[in-house]
């Protein structure tokens, strides 16, 4: 059973730690402090379900519908590249840069949260479709599901509330201006992705 719990935790640790979408939102939400816990809540609780549903089967049932993956990808892209823009709108006003400034509501950000765990289709073919299949690879299935949620929870929970130690540095609007042109750039590239493979 630990060898499984550890073979998960090392799976999901190296997909995970990827720059992405979602780890640049919960990047940005620890260093503005917003609703962190409800982030890594939220992230942890996606690929909870979202394993939970590869080891019990889902994942061929989400390999033979491409179709579902088609529309998932392209409303995902759309997404996507509406973070970016907004984004791109931070970083030109200056105003805007300080975390102080315009809090985003916990109903907004939980939106955000879920839109940018379950429209990403790519999430579909590496937590239900890969890791589901590697579960069953291992003589104790759910014990790598648990070491996958584990690894889940530290990524997410080192990010979010860890990145109060990047907070001096972004002290100074400038650096709120190059993250959000980062976290734009990651976003459209993602985008772009998503429509072209």
């Amino acid at each position: 059973m630990l060898p499984s719990l550890a073979a998960g935790f090392l799976a999901c640790a190296g997909l995970i730690v990827a720059i992405g979408a979602q780890n640049a939102f919960v990047l940005r939400q620890g260093l503005r402090r917003e609703h962190v816990l409800v982030v890594v809540v939220l992230c942890t609780g996606g690929d909870l379900v979202l394993t939970a549903a590869g080891i019990a089967g889902l994942g061929p049932l989400v390999a033979a519908h491409p179709v579902a993956l088609d529309v998932t990808r392209w409303v995902g892209a759309a997404f996507l590249l509406v973070l970016a823009a907004a984004a791109l709108r931070r970083a030109r006003r200056p105003a805007a840069l300080e975390p102080s400034t315009a809090p985003a509501s916990r109903r907004g950000v939980v939106v955000t949260c879920l839109a940018l765990t379950f429209l990403n289709p790519h999430v579909y073919l590496d937590t239900v479709v890969l890791l589901g299949s590697m579960a069953h690879q291992q003589p104790a299935a759910w014990a790598f599901g648990a070491g996958v949620v584990l690894a889940s929870a530290a990524w997410f929970g080192t990010l979010g509330f860890g990145a109060t130690r990047l907070r001096p540095l972004f002290a100074r609007p400038r650096a709120w201006q190059v993250l959000d042109l980062v976290v734009a750039a990651v976003m459209a590239g993602l985008a772009v992705t998503l429509v072209v493979t």
